[in-house]
């Protein structure tokens, strides 16, 4: 195995996030119950530690850990938008199926166009935590131009 495999397969899912070396990760949404092996891997990748919602700058990509009962997911997705630089991604982090705080696979599909996002990925990150990859379509970007 190669050191490259061996890097991936420590810092298991997290590698698969897309995420590079210099990148400004965004933290939304943390409680007692997030993953901190997700969130050390993430600083491990980027070589950073997260940054919260008082960061006063754009950020490459924002982790939002969701829960069913937080809030309008739209609302929230629409402010997350706000933080991102051109070509950012969101990861949304929502509960697994038949765990408690669950986020239904239809309302994150529904909730992404609303707020102007693309759904592109989904990934199982951990025991408890399911991972949806949300970016600005295209043709939105290219109209910014």
């Amino acid at each position: 195995m190669s050191t490259t495999a061996d890097g991936a397969a420590k810092l298991g899912p997290v590698h698969r996030l897309g995420l590079q070396p210099g990148m400004v990760v965004q933290e939304l949404g943390w409680d007692e119950d997030v993953d901190d092996d997700i969130r050390a891997g993430i600083e491990s990748i980027v070589g950073s530690h997260l940054v919260d919602e008082d960061y006063g700058d754009v950020a490459d990509v924002v982790v939002l850990w969701w829960r069913d009962d937080d809030g309008d997911l739209v609302d929230a997705l629409v402010d997350c938008r706000t933080d991102l630089g051109d070509g950012g991604m969101i990861w949304l982090l929502t509960p697994k199926v038949g765990l408690p705080g669950h986020v239904d696979p239809s309302d994150i599909a529904e909730a992404a166009p609303t707020a102007g996002l693309s759904t592109t990925t989904s990934l199982t990150m951990a025991a408890r935590w399911a991972a949806t990859k949300l970016v600005t379509p295209k043709s939105a970007r290219a109209g910014k131009r």
